[in-house]
């Protein structure tokens, strides 16, 4: 077993992780393997004792972030701490780091938030590495590769896009959305709300959240066992600078999902139920209403039978053809809108949705999820030849260990605070858009733990 520290008087490295998400079993392991003491902090006591069961070198303990004294306790006993909590509360721990001078490490965006600080930052000497999961990660580590490989060679990136899709494996998706829920289902409705922006044939290009499923495309990855659709996501647009590609004149970063998913969002979007807003119908009741009667509500039906009900979707949503319309009514039905089951009221559309949905589309034993990812380039080289070069990974989860995404996630930000605690990383506010932060991260993720991405010229 690889050690990080040497000698029978040295001490072993520290770090505080933050968290108890799926993603954070995989780092904890990781650093348990190789000798670095870990402190898991959760808010609940009984989930970080979880997660340090039968995992060498753990302490659980019970810890909220927004208390600075007691963060700011457990930081200065460490020498990383890594943040793997909701993206929010990311400023307060690198407020506390700052205070203790004590290095981080986050799988999130780097937020404005957190550039606000750079400057503390780089006063207090510590390094705040960020970015360093999946998506963001392991595809700026395979985009920043072959970018610097073509510039390097006098050539230039004309079209840059680049996909990403955690979904559950071909086998396990049979539901109307073809989608399984791993972590909180607002979380991902609420994504599907926001709005777009990328560079297409040298423009800037806006779709909202409203009409973003009406720009998904069946999207051809070479795979052609995969039937994909593409939408974009965020905003692309900082990536010209960020992977110093000032020439391409398109760069569109975006989600996979499987074909229907769009056509189903557009429908549930187009009849409220992703609406945020309280109706007292949907509040907590000891006699909670049965979805057909609260499906009437939200729809203002004229009464609750599946034909009114029916009447009222079609009313509200267009729908290409009768095959589509008669899909997207099964699939309503299969959720559950047109039953007589109770609703599990959480007061608004939205979250009463999200609770039935968590329950009739969670993981069950024994299935896998799959990850795929894929950019794709077109390159014009110095000697005027054109190529599209694919980079693509496609991982399946083991249900008797961790899911892909899990694994995706967890282990290049354990391998990253390995870099950190190894004095490895420069100081400052990171993330992985440089050949000098990027390569030893690649190197170390393909030849040790067997994750890369296959690059292909396919034109």
């Amino acid at each position: 077993m690889q050690k990080i520290f040497s000698g029978k008087s040295a001490t072993p490295k520290k770090v505080l992780l933050l968290g108890a998400g799926f993603v954070v079993k995989p780092t904890l392991t990781l650093l348990s393997e190789k000798g670095v003491e870990i402190t898991v902090a959760c808010r609940t006591l009984e989930n970080a004792q979880k997660l340090c069961k039968n995992v060498k070198g753990t302490k659980a303990i019970s810890l909220d972030v927004e208390n600075e004294e007691a963060l700011d306790a457990e930081v200065g006993k460490v020498d990383v701490a890594i943040s793997l909590i909701p993206y929010t509360f990311h400023p307060l721990v690198i407020k506390s780091a700052v205070r203790k001078k004590v290095d981080v490490v986050t799988t999130s965006y780097t937020s404005p938030a957190m550039v606000e600080l750079e400057k503390d930052i780089n006063e207090a000497g510590i390094t705040v590495m960020n970015e360093i999961g999946l998506d963001p990660g392991i595809d700026h580590l395979y985009a920043v590769k072959t970018i610097d490989e073509v510039h390097r060679a006098g050539g230039k990136i004309k079209s840059f896009l680049s996909y990403c899709g955690g979904l559950p494996a071909p086998e396990a998706s049979a539901n109307p959305l073809g989608y399984k829920f791993s972590w909180s289902a607002r979380g991902m409705l609420l994504a599907l709300g926001n709005t777009a922006r990328f560079l297409k044939d040298g423009k800037t290009e806006e779709v909202s959240g409203h009409d973003l499923m009406s720009v998904a495309k069946p999207y051809s990855t070479g795979y052609t066992g995969f039937a994909f659709v593409a939408y974009p996501n965020r905003d692309s647009t900082p990536f010209s600078k960020k992977y110093s590609i000032p020439e391409a004149s398109t760069i569109i970063r975006g989600t996979l999902r499987y074909a229907g998913f769009p056509e189903m969002i557009r429908c549930v979007v187009d009849l409220g139920f992703l609406s945020q807003d309280s109706q007292d119908f949907l509040k907590p009741s000891p006699k909670p209403l049965s979805w057909k009667d609260a499906t009437a509500k939200i729809l203002n039906a004229t009464s609750s039978s599946e034909h009114d009900l029916t009447w009222a979707i079609s009313s509200k949503h267009s729908f290409t053809n009768t095959e589509e319309k008669s899909r997207i009514i099964a699939g309503l039905r299969w959720i559950g809108l047109f039953s007589s089951e109770p609703i599990i009221p959480r007061s608004t559309p939205l979250d009463t949705l999200c609770a039935t949905l968590e329950k009739k589309m969670a993981y069950e034993d024994g299935e896998r999820d799959l990850v795929f990812l894929q950019h794709k380039f077109e390159i014009e080289h110095a000697d005027g030849k054109h190529e599209t070069r694919t980079s693509t990974l496609c991982e399946y989860g083991d249900p008797k260990g961790y899911s892909a995404m899990a694994k995706l996630v967890g282990i290049p930000c354990g391998v990253a605070v390995m870099q950190v605690l190894g004095g490895k990383m420069e100081k400052g506010l990171l993330a992985p858009y440089t050949p000098e932060i990027c390569n030893p991260l690649r190197d170390e993720l393909r030849e040790k733990y067997g994750i890369d991405m296959i690059e292909q010229t396919v034109a």
